[in-house]
C-alpha cells in the first residue's frame, strides 16, 4: 500500500489550522496524519489522553509548548516527541510566532471526523459540548491538568 497525498490536495480546515493529510481508512489501519498550524498565543488543545493510540510530534516551523504528563516542556523547530498512550499531553504556540506541527496516530481510530466537528466548534458551528459527548469515538479523552492551568503562572 502506497498512500500519497498532493499538498495541493490536501483538505484544509482553515478555522482550526489542520491540514488532513491520511486517515486509517487510507493506510490499511496503519496511521493517521495530518498537519497544524498553531497562532501564537492561541492553546492548540487542552489535556487530554488517547487510550490506545501514540502520538508523535515533528516541529516544521516555530516552537510548541506541550504538556506530557505532568511535566511541560518546549518543542523547537525539527524536533520529535513520541507520547505513548494513556499519557495525558497538552499543546500549543511557544513564543511569539507560529507552530507548525506534523502529527502522526498509530493505533488510532478514524480521525478526520473529529477535526471536521473542531472545526465547526472553532467557526461557531457546533457547540463544545458536542465535541466531548465523542470521547470514545475519537479516542480522544479530556483531562484535567493543574500543571497546564499554571503554565502561564510561571
Amino acid at each position: 500500500m502506497t498512500v500519497l497525498i498532493r499538498a495541493n490536495e490536501a483538505e484544509v480546515l482553515a478555522a482550526s489550522g489542520v491540514t488532513l493529510l491520511a486517515d486509517v481508512t487510507e493506510t490499511e489501519g496503519h496511521l493517521t496524519s495530518h498537519r497544524s498550524v498553531f497562532q501564537a498565543g492561541k492553546e492548540g488543545a487542552p489535556p487530554h489522553l488517547h487510550r490506545e493510540a501514540a502520538e508523535l510530534f515533528f516541529v516544521l516551523k516555530g516552537s510548541l509548548r506541550v504538556l506530557i504528563g505532568e511535566e511541560l516542556a518546549t518543542l523547537e523547530q525539527g524536533d520529535f516527541l513520541l507520547v505513548p498512550p494513556n499519557t495525558p499531553h497538552a499543546f500549543e504556540a511557544a513564543g511569539d510566532e507560529p507552530a507548525e506541527v506534523l502529527f502522526v496516530l498509530t493505533q488510532a481510530k478514524p480521525r478526520f471526523g473529529y477535526y471536521r466537528l473542531l472545526e465547526g466548534a472553532y467557526r461557531g458551528d457546533t457547540d463544545w459540548a458536542e465535541v466531548a459527548k465523542t470521547s470514545d469515538l475519537y479516542d480522544n479523552h479530556y483531562v484535567e491538568s493543574p500543571t497546564w492551568q499554571g503554565r502561564l503562572m510561571d
